[in-house]
């Protein structure tokens, strides 16, 4: 017979705050989470620092022994409830966006984030599996934020879930302000039409395609967010504007401060329960703050398989290409020099495979190199 059980999504304020004073204001709302019945309570990515590009960051990493999973661990016993969400997770020599659920009983399961969105690949590196944590309440699949833009990530967990469980902390990337130090500002709006064609896209991947992405998998899905309104560095900045640049060349006068420039935007609005039809039976604004929704759940006898074609995604690709591979491959090296620089040289090594690599290139270069001074020789 299916199965009604009642889920609980918390929505935090993003800016960040002290572990011990994020996880006392989290255990609050868990708390009423709990006293309103809930029986999975799902807080929102990274909910014990906040959200920022800093180079704080990699001094907040924490390990499986550390602060916020012994907490959460301890409130989901106590509470009697399944209780998840994510925080940066150092393991051996790397860090990764873990997203941890914990059973009443102690059991544990952990997603390690696959897409890291843009600039957060400074702090944490991508995974590469799937999570179905086979719990009480039924087995459950894990992603984290940008993961659900994804349609391929969606599809791995098709026939194999009762519930979809996401943490997300989402700034609207889609609809930033940057700041410069001379007191300049610039909205996509004026960055020219290849900017601007990026502007809402956040607000539709965590509004209408998670809704879409859940109807076509046919299980019920919970999603947290953060809100406020945040203001941050950006990491590697003349790097990043030089990306900015080929799209806008006009705004080059800009780049000498680039390395000091931040970006102001509000957090997307996603905080809600859905049904497996894609229905929305409950969602927070964000003009209502740091509180938590909750909503009962059908989970079917058997786990349902997805019927017709599955919902394409509705972010353009210039937001795929900027976030996933542009980006990210510019903030790699913050990412390896922090981690360094916090907890020793043998941190974030690269992998054989990618010295390779760039050996075969570097030979390549060369070849193509002296090919070139012979074929110039030989014309004359």
């Amino acid at each position: 017979m299916p199965r009604t059980i009642k889920i609980a999504a918390v929505q935090m304020n993003a800016n960040p705050a002290p572990a011990t004073e994020r996880l006392a204001r989290a255990g609050r709302l868990v708390s009423g989470a709990a006293e309103a019945g809930a029986q999975l309570v799902v807080l929102p990515e990274l909910f014990n620092t906040g959200y920022s590009y800093s180079d704080a960051n990699h001094r907040l990493v924490e390990s499986f022994n550390g602060l916020t999973a012994a907490w959460m661990k301890e409130t989901a016993a106590r509470l009697n409830i399944h209780l998840a969400g994510s925080l940066m997770l150092l393991d051996q020599d790397e860090v990764y966006n873990a997203l941890l659920l914990f059973a009443p009983d102690g059991r544990m399961w952990r997603y390690d984030k696959n897409y890291p969105w843009g600039w957060e690949r400074g702090y944490f590196r991508g995974g590469n599996r799937i999570t179905v944590a086979e719990t009480d309440l039924g087995d459950v699949g894990m992603m984290i934020c940008w993961d659900t833009a994804h349609p391929r990530l969606w599809r791995r967990y098709a026939g194999r879930v009762d519930l979809m469980l996401i943490a997300s902390c989402p700034p609207d990337v889609s609809n930033p302000t940057f700041h410069f130090p001379n007191g300049d500002s610039l909205t996509f709006d004026a960055m020219g039409p290849a900017m601007a064609s990026m502007k809402g896209s956040a607000r539709l991947v965590f509004g209408a395609m998670l809704n879409q992405q859940t109807a076509w998998l046919g299980v019920p899905a919970v999603n947290t967010v953060g809100c406020g309104r945040i203001k941050t560095a950006i990491p590697n900045g003349r790097a990043s504007f030089l990306t900015f640049l080929s799209l806008a060349p006009w705004l080059i006068k800009y780049l000498p401060q680039a390395d000091r420039m931040e970006m102001a935007c509000d957090l997307t609005q996603g905080c809600k329960v859905v049904d497996a039809g894609g229905r929305v039976l409950a969602e927070l604004t964000q003009e209502q703050g740091e509180t938590f929704t909750s909503a009962e759940v059908t989970l079917a006898d058997e786990k349902p398989r997805p019927r017709g074609q599955q919902p394409a995604s509705l972010s353009p690709f210039l937001t795929y290409l900027s976030s996933d591979v542009l980006l990210p491959a510019i903030t790699v090296p913050v990412y390896r020099k922090g981690l360094r620089r916090a907890w020793g040289d043998e941190m974030a090594p690269v992998a054989a495979s990618t010295r390779k690599w760039t050996a075969l290139l570097g030979l390549g270069a060369a070849a193509a190199f002296l090919l070139g001074l012979f074929w110039g020789r030989k014309k004359k």
